[in-house]
This record gives structure tokens, sequence and C-alpha cells, in this order.
């Protein structure tokens, strides 16, 4: 199933009631339900929804692997500029949650004023991110039918922006009177298929109780624990004046302020709770951090079945009646009877089955970046290789190993002088005391490398010495290790030529079995998916032979990493309609490309537009299994491809991964030299897979 992000779409939306909802729903039906929040205030513990949420439905995860980061962290990060790596923090925390539960019911931000720029664009991030179909709270508490309609629209627009994948939208709160008004005008403002749910305003939960007053204000509970403190407060009075004078004022549920040395008020309160002539009194709120006289705490102690909580707080009066004011209902653990109320209106309100139904059945196949490259950090961990990386003293490289180091992603060698880049590491202030450096020039293995690359290469007029004198290159005593089994992959290109990276590897290592040529991909990262572009980087112009031969390792390359392969054979025209040695040439590569793979789902000649828009794809290839809907693209020359991934990448705001190179027996990848040091860690992490995929080939 489908994991669940519900995201309050603004301040007081009273998402806790739905979240208890779906628990109860998703508890019912599945035996590992997980509960995370992205952010909490300052403590897991003293979160009440988490609380809340572990005690009802003992949950055996630890706190603290119920929540991405406090607020206060968050706050450092977005101030930093740093909102990328503050989605990879939650999003690691939450990966380590989800993979030991069926499905994740996650609980967005509060709108508490805390991190002010973390909103409901945040929480959709999040969860595109996660990978979650989320549920949408409008608040309708103290909202005309306009209001709330227009909170739903606006909602529903920024999701639609945000490309997120919507299971239902509920409006809270709702004056009951309006609540039939509401949904009808709701589902004309809505899109028919999505799901709509109104739920009206309910009394037991719209105030705070005894209990989440005393929380929020730190109080100290005198006398009057366990049920009486989960007294509703209607109202509250600040009594100051005589005793006749204050019992005029009080009402049912009230909670009475005045200070800790009004034993006449303290017992005036009581004594009005008790009678039969007086309203009922929720609770006493003591200011001024005074406390009863003995004697009265004495009485108070003594008091049997007393349902009036006595609390008291240090700040004076009126700072208390100004906090009391600002307690918004919550629902605190052990509270039952809010708890009912809540699960009621829900169940009341909501079509169970039919959600059920909608949830078990939802699937996404949204992939976004940072999904795909959490997933590839995953994967290279599962079965850490050995990559080498030739250009030890880059700072890139220097600042991409240490991110590699601290995340376990692989194990590295660095190539070059030994004490240039432990000095330069030491002046970028990086971590990096274990990592393995050798020195081609001096490295006991140069001379059993020369031998081996002096025999593979013999035949093309190299001499001894000139083998001796290559293996002082880094780029080609990195490509003998990997050769030999001494390291699994390398990854260069910084500072070198494509040519200088690759060169060895074509005379070495050379091409897998029923490949022909070696070529690269691109995987292209948009906001909710991963395509891949073939050939970007290496061939200039394919005949349709080596097109066919690109399509086809690429369309193995993007299963290797998860993606379904619907490979579009890219030409200037669609179908049979167009003519020409260009478009003869593709059509030749598809017909080649399929008698290799008759299973692959291929399709060419296509434009790139047919390739992606269903609409387009109706029209032009109506009978097509890719067209509309294809995640391999192969470029029929260099020029092309190389253009339009830099046009995607730099228009649509796309991270390009690669170029990864495709068709060697063990897996070389070169860098861009304008390369960042995300690159160069998303390259070695690829990298790294590869070498997984080779060794069990």
């Amino acid at each position: 199933m489908q994991s669940i992000y519900i995201a309050g779409a603004g301040a007081g939306s009273g998402k806790s009631v739905v979240v208890l909802g779906f628990m109860e729903l998703l508890s019912a039906i599945n035996q590992r339900v997980g509960f995370f929040r992205p952010i909490v205030n300052r403590d897991v513990h003293e979160d009440n929804l988490t609380t809340l949420i572990r005690k009802r439905y003992d949950l055996p995860f630890p706190a603290k692997q119920l929540y991405g980061c406090t607020a206060e962290q968050a706050s450092e990060l977005v101030a930093a500029g740093r909102y990328d790596e503050l989605l990879k923090r939650i999003l690691d925390k939450y990966m380590l949650l989800d993979e030991q539960c069926d499905i994740v019911l996650c609980a967005g931000t509060d709108y508490d004023g805390l991190v002010p720029s973390l909103e409901f664009d945040f929480n959709a991030d999040l969860a595109n991110n996660f990978g979650c179909t989320i549920v949408v709270v409008v608040k309708g508490f103290k909202r005309s039918p306009d209001e709330a309609l227009h909170a739903v629209h606006m909602a529903h627009e920024s999701m639609v922006n945000r490309c997120g994948d919507l299971l239902a939208t509920i409006v809270n709160g709702v004056d009951p009177d309006f609540v039939e008004l509401v949904k009808r005008r709701a589902r004309a403002v809505l899109p028919a298929d999505e799901t709509l749910y109104v739920l009206p305003e309910a009394e037991a939960l719209a105030k705070p109780t005894i209990g989440e007053i005393s929380k929020m204000l730190g109080g100290d509970c005198l006398c009057g624990e366990g049920d009486a403190l989960t007294q509703v407060v209607t109202t509250y009075k600040v009594a100051a004046m005589e005793i006749p004078e204050f019992l005029n004022y009080i009402e049912d549920g009230c909670l009475i302020i005045t200070a800790g040395d009004r034993s006449d008020i303290i017992l005036a309160s009581l004594a009005a709770d008790v009678s039969d002539s007086y309203p009922r009194v929720a609770g006493l709120l003591l200011t001024g951090g005074l406390r009863p006289a003995p004697n009265v705490q004495r009485l108070l102690n003594g008091l049997r079945r007393n349902k009036v909580s006595v609390l008291s707080v240090a700040e004076d009066t009126f700072q208390t009646a100004l906090a009391v004011s600002r307690v918004e209902s919550t629902i605190l653990p052990g509270d039952d009877r809010k708890i009912a109320a809540a699960l009621g209106l829900f169940e009341h309100n909501v079509d169970i089955k039919e959600l059920q139904q909608r949830i078990a059945v939802h699937h996404s196949e949204r992939v976004t970046p940072l999904m795909f490259e959490y997933e590839l950090v995953h994967r290279a961990k599962a079965a850490r290789k050995h990559i080498v990386l030739p250009e030890g003293t880059d700072e890139r490289i220097l600042r991409a190993a240490e991110i590699l180091t601290l995340r376990s992603v692989a194990d590295l060698t660095l190539l070059g002088d030994p004490d240039k880049i432990r000095r330069r590491i030491g002046e970028l202030g990086l971590q990096l005391p274990d990592i393995r450096i050798i020195d081609p020039t001096t490295s006991p293995k140069r001379d059993e490398y020369a031998g081996i690359y002096y025999e593979l290469r013999k035949h093309k007029g190299i001499s001894e010495q000139m083998a001796q004198d290559a293996l002082a290159d880094v780029s080609y005593f990195g490509t003998l290790m990997v050769y030999t089994g001494d390291a699994d992959g390398m990854v260069s290109g910084a500072v070198h030529t494509t040519q200088h990276t690759i060169r060895p590897s074509f005379e070495t290592i050379r091409t897998k079995p029923g490949t022909k040529l070696v070529s690269s991909v691109f995987f292209m990262c948009l906001a909710d998916r991963v395509l891949v572009y073939g050939d970007c980087a290496v061939n200039p112009n394919p005949d349709a032979e080596q097109l066919a031969d690109i399509a086809v390792t690429s369309a193995e390359t993007a299963a290797a990493f998860g993606i379904e392969p619907r490979v579009a054979m890219l030409s200037y025209s669609t179908g049979a309609s167009g003519k020409g040695a260009d478009v003869e040439k593709v059509r030749e590569a598809v017909r080649i490309a399929r008698s290799r793979n008759p299973e692959l789902k291929l399709d060419g000649p296509i434009q790139y537009d047919a390739a992606v828009d269903f609409s387009v794809a109706r029209s032009k290839l109506p009978d097509s299994e890719v067209a509309g809907k294809a995640t391999v693209f192969i470029f029929p020359d260099l020029n092309t491809g190389n253009n339009t991934y830099k046009a995607v990448q730099r228009s649509a705001g796309a991270v390009a991964i690669g170029p990864v190179l495709q068709g060697l027996n063990k897996p070389v990848n070169d860098l861009s030299r304008g390369c960042t040091v995300t690159d160069i860690v998303n390259t070695v992490t690829i990298t790294a897979i590869q070498a997984q995929n080779a060794a069990q080939a």
C-alpha cells in the first residue's frame, strides 16, 4: 500500500481528528502501521499527537524513529538556504521507518509559528519525496461557506502546482447547518474523480480540557487528577471580587482564574460545583505561584471523588488569562472521552469502506529526484563496493569522498601524492582519517599492472617501457585496479578530459559480450519521474546498428535502476509518414533492436512530444505501448542528445545524473569538468550499483 500524508492547509485545521481516524482505519487492515512527524517542536516526547498515537496503538518503534527533525534544526537549515538538505535529512529518517512497516501515516507540520516559512507547499514537497498520497485537511472552523470553499480551492491549486498525489480532501469543523451546502459546492470546485468529506464542528472537540490547558501552561496539579483533567472548559472567569458578587458570574463548565492566596474563591468555587443551585465548575487555576493556605490544601487533599482540578501556575493573573485564551483544543493521550468523540465524528461523516478501497488500490508511480537519490544510496549501501577516484587532490572529489564515507555508500581509494592529498584534506577541514591513498608512481602494484597492460596491448606496438610509463598516469592506474579486481569501479573526469578518462577502459576492460560499443545515458530527474536519455556523451553519429545497440543497452540500464523501460527512438518524424536518410536510419535501428529483444517495449521513429504527451500520442500513434509514456529516449545523434539534455536540465530544473557509461565489462564513469560535489556523489553511487550488478551477472 502507498503510505499516507495528512497535511493541514493552514493553522487550526484540526487535523488531529483526521489523523486519529485514519490510524484507526489503517490499524484494522494492516499488521505493521508506522507513524511519522516531519518536524516536532522541541522533544518528540512532548509532541501530543505522537505520544497519543504511540500509546493508543502500541507502536513498537522508539520515539526517535518517529520524527524527522526539531523545529529549531529546521529553522536553522532554512535560514541558511539549505532547503534541500532539510528535505534529505527528513527523508532519510522517514525511509528508515518505512522499511519496517507495511504502511506509514505521516502527520504534517502544525503552523505554530516556529518555522514560518514551512507551510503547505513544504508538506506537499515532503509527501512527494516520501512517495505518499496526500489527504488535505481544510479549516472550516468559524468560516462561512464561501470562506471554506475558497480555502478548498486554494489548497487544491497548490496541490496541482506541486504535482501532489491527492487521496482525499477533508473540510473540518464546518457549521452543522452548512455541511450539505459546503459538500455540494465543493464538489463543483474539485474534479469529479476526487474524494471529498466534510466534518461538522463538534462541541465535544471544539473546546480544550483542563488537562490541555495545564499542559500548555505548564501547570502544577494540586488536586483533582484523572477524570477531572478531562473536563471540557467552555469559558473562563477571572475572579477578583468578593464572594457574593463572584457567585453571579459562574457558568457551566467554566475555569476560574484567581490568585493562589484567595482561599475564599477556592472554597466558594468547590461549594458551587457540588451545589444543585449553581452551574458546574470545570476547574480552578491559581496564579502568581501562590499556594493555598496549609489548612485549605489539607481540605483539598481530603476531598473524595473530586471532579474539580486545582492547578497552579507561576504567572500573574493577567498573563495567565491571556495564555488561556490562546489555548487551542487538542487530544491528549488517555483522554478517552475526546478520543471516542473524534473517532465517532470521523466514522459518521467518512465513508470508511470507500476510503479503505481507495487506499488499497491507490498507487503512485511518482519518483522525485530525492526519492531516486535516496534509493541509489540505499542500494549502494546494501553491498558496499570499492571505487577508485584518480583525481585525489581536487576539492570537489575530496568533499564528495567525505559525504560518501559518512554515509557508508562505498569504500574509496584516492590516487595521487599522499602528502599533498592529506594537506588538502586538512586545509578543507574534512574528516577522512581512514581513507586509502595510493601514489601510482611509488606503488608496489605499478610493475604488476604495467606487465598486465603490456600483455594486453603489445599487439598494438606497446613496449614494456611504454607500459611502465603509462601506469604512472592516474587514469591508467585506476583502470588497471578495476581490471584486476583490486577495485570494483572507477569515477574520474573532474579534472581530466573524457578521452583521458575512458580510453584506458576501452583498451583493457572492453565491452560486455553481446554489446558492440560503449555508450552513455543520463538519468533525468524531473519533479515527479525519472527518464533515461541516451546517448548524450560518447557516440557522435551512430549508424542504425549502433543506435539499436544503444537502445537495447539503455533499456537494460533503466531496468537495472528500477525504471520500467519503454523506449522511444526519436526522430523529427513520427510513424511511417517521414522520409529521408535520418528517418530511415532510425526506422532501421527500430527493426534491429526489435529483432535483438522482441519483448522490449520500443517504438519509433517518434517525435519527442508524441513520446511524452498522451494527447499527442493518441493522434499520432494511438496503438503504441510507448507513445505518451516513454521512459527511455534514444536520440539519433550526439548533437541532438547533448543539446536536449542540457535544455531540459536548465529549462525544466531537472537534475541530470551522468553521463553513466554502459556496455563495459566493469564500471568506469566519466564526470564533467564542471561537475558539482552532488554530481560526484551521485556518479560514485551509480558506479557502485553497476559494480553490484556486474558481480551478479
